[in-house]
């Protein structure tokens, strides 16, 4: 039979499970505006009944509380995370491609300092140049004329430098990115420590694990992210759960982030002057590292979230990067006076066998040749009129840049400078830039220095359009080469006869966004241009003029994309405003798919307060019911004890 006092024991235990739900409560209501914050209840448990040996058995000994438990559903944090990944994708992508948009914008309306755009440019610079046939013995329309091109020039050197910029901003978001999943790692090991800590004591700790769920939020908007939580057995009793937990953060295609209390760190690292990729990259792009030396993919397919947009934005070729296959392998003397290995490499891709399109470094960089990756100085693109092929080759860099020159079984790999990267980022814009500045360059200047092209003084036509070099205050001038023969910007290249282009010749590949410019010569005398052709009377002196205002629109005499010279800019804005609208499309469609699973998560762990109000109210009459019960209790043993006995 139970005590006397089994009664009070009963009401104290009722008194305590009340004031854990009134605790309970208030902490909800306390953190009603805390982000993260997931709902906590107690779960509550009749005692143990005392067996009374009487006829109805048993005896209710009261009430447990078993715990504090927290309301979370996994699958709602799972589709959250999965959706603020492409959230994170999205945002940046529509950033950044709006303010490419608004480089290349020429809407004529334009605020004080703005650049003026190309289709502006290009029609003043065409204005002027049919102001040359009314020449009436002044070199002002010749003056006027160069004054836009070289406006012209400008324009593109400044598009040049915005775009470089920003792929320097982006390269630096990048290491901040990387940072970020640094930082937010290290702060989940430490509370996975935590955790550990309270819950092998027997503890729940809620807010810890609160805290953690919202650092893999902010995780999950930077990288994709899956999670994985084990529980640790007694290894002496595999069926004995120890309280411990097994936390593990992998991202990037399940590469592990952290294994509970170990963090595996990411480190980026600046790429030297002759590691770039494209021609026109700039300086110090970073590559990623894992801890232990492992490279960490940017171009993995199962990579999602902010850096996977940047990366895209910073290396975006449109999947036009070098790659072909191993064809020969030789070892020659240089003109350093050392021997190099030279690896021939066949090409098949159209956009490789067009060096208007050409965006290799100048400055030697990196090539893969099989598993392996070598350093290279210099490269030779090369025509085989007879095959119909084309070849690249290359030159290896001898010791210390390459550790091992070893060349053997080489033959028939495969062989890559880069990544494939499928968006249209900024080397694409910039490849964009250099293909018409070299197209629409060769296409002039072979009119204004054709046979029998002369100047106001009566002699031979020179080149208006060239590149500035970068080591002197000279320019290239794509006349010659070395040996005599016609350079690249003067040949027909239409597969009659077997050529090369070396990064040593002075061809249109060296004349880019950035260096593109007029002749020096033309601007100190404009006399000196030409306009028309030796054989032609005073009233129709202008024939070279006439050609090259014919130009503008004429795509049999210069063809970008299959459309004039004059289309360059709808091309790109065609481009660029496709990315950006797909990029605004699918921002704002996942930021409402987010809120839509937010709410979902909400309903589950948010705080309620009118729910919360009616579990204060709840606990506060269970709380008063078990006082009344003490004090009709106290009354009974008052009346018992002391009124009570002989």
């Amino acid at each position: 039979m139970p005590s006397t006092f089994f009664g009070l024991n009963t009401a104290y235990l009722g008194i305590t499970a009340a004031n854990a739900g009134i605790n309970t409560t208030g902490n909800n209501i306390s953190n009603v505006n805390t982000d993260g914050y997931s709902r906590q209840h107690t779960v509550q448990q009749a005692s143990e009944a005392l067996r009374t040996f009487t006829s109805y058995g048993c005896a209710g000994a009261g009430v447990d509380v078993l715990a504090i438990e927290r309301y979370r559903n996994e699958y709602y944090d799972v589709k959250y995370w999965e959706n603020n990944t492409n959230v994170g994708e999205y945002s940046v992508k529509s950033y950044y491609m709006k303010q490419i948009e608004a480089y290349f914008r020429d809407d004529g309306d334009l605020e004080e300092g703005e650049l003026r755009g190309f289709n502006t440019l290009l029609d003043e610079m065409y204005e002027a140049l049919a102001d040359v046939k009314k020449d009436s013995g002044t070199d002002d329309p010749r003056r006027a004329f160069l004054g836009t091109a070289e406006s012209l020039a400008e324009y593109f050197n400044t598009m040049a430098g915005n775009l470089q910029k920003l792929q320097k901003d982006v390269n630096t978001e990048i290491r901040t990115c990387v940072d970020q999943i640094n930082s937010l790692a290290q702060e989940i090991v430490t509370l996975n420590k935590q955790i550990n800590v309270i819950e092998i004591g027997g503890g729940a700790a809620n807010e810890l694990r609160d805290q953690r769920a919202l650092l893999i939020d902010q995780l999950s908007e930077i990288v994709d992210v899956e999670v994985e939580e084990q529980q640790v057995t007694d290894p002496h009793n595999p069926g004995r759960y120890t309280g411990a937990t097994r936390f593990i953060v992998k991202i990037a295609g399940r590469q592990t982030l952290l294994d509970d209390q170990i963090s595996y760190s990411l480190s980026c690292e600046a790429r030297a002057n002759y590691e770039k990729v494209n021609q026109n990259d700039s300086d110090g792009l970073y590559d990623i590292y894992w801890s232990n030396g492992n490279r960490f993919s940017l171009k993995n397919a199962s990579l999602g979230g902010k850096l996977k947009a940047l990366a895209q934005l910073r290396d975006g070729n449109n999947g036009e990067n070098f790659r072909g296959s191993v064809s020969m392998v030789d070892v020659k003397r240089q003109p350093d006076g050392e021997r190099h290995s030279i690896v021939t490499i066949d090409v098949t891709a159209e956009y490789l066998k067009d060096i208007n399109k050409c965006t290799l470094p100048d400055n030697g960089g990196k090539i893969m040749l099989g598993s392996k990756e070598y350093y290279f100085d210099s490269w030779t693109m090369n025509y085989n009129a007879d095959t119909g092929k084309y070849s690249y080759d290359f030159v290896l860099s001898n010791p210390p840049r390459n550790s091992d020159t070893s060349t053997g079984g080489l033959i028939g790999k495969d062989a890559s400078i880069g990544d494939r990267v499928e968006y249209q980022g900024i080397p694409y814009y910039m490849e964009q830039m250099n293909e018409w500045i070299r197209c629409y360059s060769r296409a002039f200047n072979e009119i204004i220095t054709q046979d029998g092209a002369i100047d106001n003084y009566g002699n031979p036509g020179q080149n208006l359009f060239r590149a500035d070099k970068a080591t002197d205050d000279t320019q290239w001038n794509f006349d010659k080469y070395a040996d005599g023969t016609p350079s690249y910007g003067n040949q027909k290249l239409d597969g009659s006869f077997s050529y090369s282009i070396s990064t040593s010749d002075d061809s249109y590949y060296w004349m880019t966004a950035f260096n593109f410019s007029v002749s020096d010569e033309l601007l100190d005398d404009p006399d000196k241009m030409a306009t028309h052709t030796g054989n032609q009377d005073e009233e129709s002196k202008y024939d070279v003029v006439d050609e090259l205002i014919d130009l503008k629109t004429n795509v049999e005499k210069m063809s970008f994309r299959g459309s004039s010279a004059s289309q360059f800019l709808q091309c790109i804005l065609s481009d660029v405003a496709l990315n950006t609208r797909r990029a605004d499309d699918f921002s704002e469609n996942y930021e409402n798919i987010g809120k839509s699973i937010e709410t979902q998560r909400l309903s589950v762990h948010g705080v309620d307060e009118d729910e919360e109000a009616i579990n204060l109210v709840k606990y506060r009459h269970a709380y008063n019911l078990a006082c009344k019960m003490v004090q009709t209790l106290t009354e009974v043993y008052d009346r018992l004890i002391l009124q009570t006995g002989v």
